[in-house]
């Protein structure tokens, strides 16, 4: 359990450090969003692409985690949207919020983190590629387009209203950083070419600041968060998230035919993570950013607890 603790303990030991920070004040929750905006502008961004482009495509590009990752985060986000509709009785919105709680993981700033004490930064990172390019251009997308759907003008049909919304988002997707250093990194691996030096150590040196400030931002964004009138729901987006998720990957990958062990680790790991740092961003646009924030303060004080107990599970079954 010690070494499990080993890998766990310093993960929240910086996100409490970055809470307790930004409590004392010496700095303000509006600086983590500085701080984030450097780590998915810049930081991120670098590590994909060093992770990419320094290994070969066949190593890189693996269709079988795509599906496995794709599968399971799909089959989560319509547990929540069918647990939000007909259990509890809430708006589509609600309920496509509800869903990207439960699917879309923080796989940059907790999964990375994780994955990189685990297996290394170079599995890591090709882990994170994968991860992202399901989130970006899948899980997130569907969520959002599910959420926007509710309300739809009379004019226009509800299917009409979901490809408009899903167009808006692959738009978005283009234009993320995370997702040009991605393409990148699989452009340099698929040619063979290097960068010149002294710009490769430029690129090392934004990518060696991601986990330490990711973690940081996360930490601090905590602050100023209460549960208060959102038990039962927070509750069960934790649930979803924490558990449901990564099952719903673990089910996939058994089912799937067999990749590497270190990626079958990751991809459980990955989708058993709290939900993506900008969820109550997203969610503010329907009104819903309370719920995300106090869902993302419970699932990732209980991530503690149930990434330790995941990861000793791996180390028990796997040495």
């Amino acid at each position: 359990m010690l070494d499990v603790l080993a890998i766990t303990g310093p993960i929240y030991f910086v996100v409490a450090v970055g809470y307790a920070c930004t409590r004392a004040g010496l700095f303000q929750r509006a600086d983590m969003r500085v701080f984030g905006k450097y780590v998915v502008n810049l930081a991120l961004p670098a590590l994909l692409f060093n992770a990419l482009s320094q290994r070969s495509v066949a190593e890189v590009l693996n269709p079988v985690f795509v599906a496995a990752y794709a599968a399971g985060s799909v089959a989560a986000s319509l547990a929540g949207v069918f647990w939000a509709r007909r259990a509890a009785g809430k708006g589509l919105s609600e309920a496509g919020i509800i869903g990207m709680g439960m699917s879309c993981p923080n796989s940059g700033f907790i999964g990375f983190p994780i994955i990189a004490l685990l297996f290394g930064p170079v599995t890591a990172g090709i882990a994170l590629a994968l991860a992202m390019v399901v989130e970006n251009v899948v899980s997130i997308p569907l969520s959002l387009a599910i959420a926007d759907s509710d309300g739809a003008d009379a004019g226009a049909s509800r299917g009409a209203r979901l490809r408009m919304v899903l167009v808006q988002s692959l738009r978005s997707v283009a234009r993320n950083p995370m997702i040009w250093g991605i393409a990148l990194g699989f452009l340099f691996s698929l040619t063979g070419w290097r960068l010149p030096e002294p710009v490769a150590r430029t690129v090392n040196l934004f990518a060696a600041a991601t986990a330490s400030l990711s973690l940081f931002v996360i930490g601090g964004s905590l602050v100023g968060i209460h549960l208060r009138g959102l038990a039962r729901d927070v509750a069960v987006i934790a649930l979803g998230k924490l558990l449901l998720h990564p099952l719903c990957v673990l089910a996939a990958v058994l089912l799937l035919p067999p990749m590497a062990r270190e990626l079958q680790v990751a991809a459980v790991v990955l989708a058993a993570v709290p939900m993506l740092g900008i969820y109550p961003i997203l969610a503010q646009k329907h009104g819903h950013d309370t719920l995300a924030a106090a869902a993302q303060l419970g699932t990732t004080v209980a991530s503690f607890f149930t990434l330790t107990a995941l990861l000793f599970a791996v180390r028990q079954a796997f040495g």
